[in-house]
């Protein structure tokens, strides 16, 4: 039946990028970190820290606001509308530290903007497998119900709402123009590996591993640092 093998071969592919998210099981995983020292590197960008993947060019947001509007239609069940405001607001008051103002409005408020906003929605077409993807040309960032439905199946205990909060940081930071991704483990728009095999790095020089996520749910100093410099509004 090619419906059957179709649907496990999607299966196996969201598991795997699953997977690839999440770095490695629960159980597989070390003692947590000392909770202080992931603070200060999310608090402090020291002289040398920034470095980047060489998986994008970075180029400057070129707007003057990040105006932001949300579709709930096809979110998972674990989400409420308000669940992902809330996270979006989150992100967007975080992300205004650049020097860019971001908040969340309504469809009719956007058509009032003189800047196209950035649409967040549900969509497995547009997120391509990934629990998210930002679309810079279309500014569209397109979330996937599907692997937030097999993270419930698959770690029924895992904190989805951080996962969310994370995701969204994360792809909103690239609407500022930080292409780019940071080899910098805690900062928000870091990957924790690349296709050679290569790690991130952190301060101590522990392995990311040493959390269940060493990532920053929210961008850090060196994330904020960063997207001044590239959008010229340090203070």
């Amino acid at each position: 039946m090619f419906w059957k093998s179709a649907l496990a071969r999607r299966h196996r592919a969201l598991a795997a990028a699953l997977a690839a998210f999440l770095c490695v099981p629960t159980a597989a995983r070390g003692p947590e970190p000392v909770a202080s020292l992931r603070a200060q590197e999310a608090a402090s960008c020291l002289p040398g820290e920034q470095r980047l993947w060489p998986d994008g060019r970075d180029r400057p947001a070129g707007v003057a606001a990040v105006n932001i509007v949300y579709r709930h239609a096809g979110a998972p069940r674990q989400f409420d509308e308000g669940t992902v405001l809330a996270a979006l607001q989150r992100a967007a008051r975080a992300w205004s530290a650049c020097g860019i103002p971001a908040k969340v409005i309504g469809e009719e408020a956007a058509t009032l903007e003189a800047t196209p906003p950035v649409v967040v929605l549900w969509s497995e077409a547009e997120s391509r497998g990934q629990f998210a993807l930002a679309n810079l040309t279309h500014r569209r960032l397109a979330m996937s119900t599907a692997m937030y439905t097999l993270l419930a199946q698959r770690n029924p205990r895992h904190p989805a709402v951080q996962t969310l909060q994370m995701t969204l940081s994360h792809e909103l930071g690239h609407f500022y123009g930080l292409v780019a991704h940071s080899r910098r483990c805690i900062d928000v728009m870091s990957y924790y590996t690349d296709a050679a095999g290569q790690t991130c790095s952190t301060r101590d020089g522990r392995s990311y591993k040493s959390a269940p996520e060493y990532r920053a749910l929210l961008p850090t100093a060196c994330d904020i640092a960063r997207c001044q410099a590239l959008n010229g509004t340090t203070r």
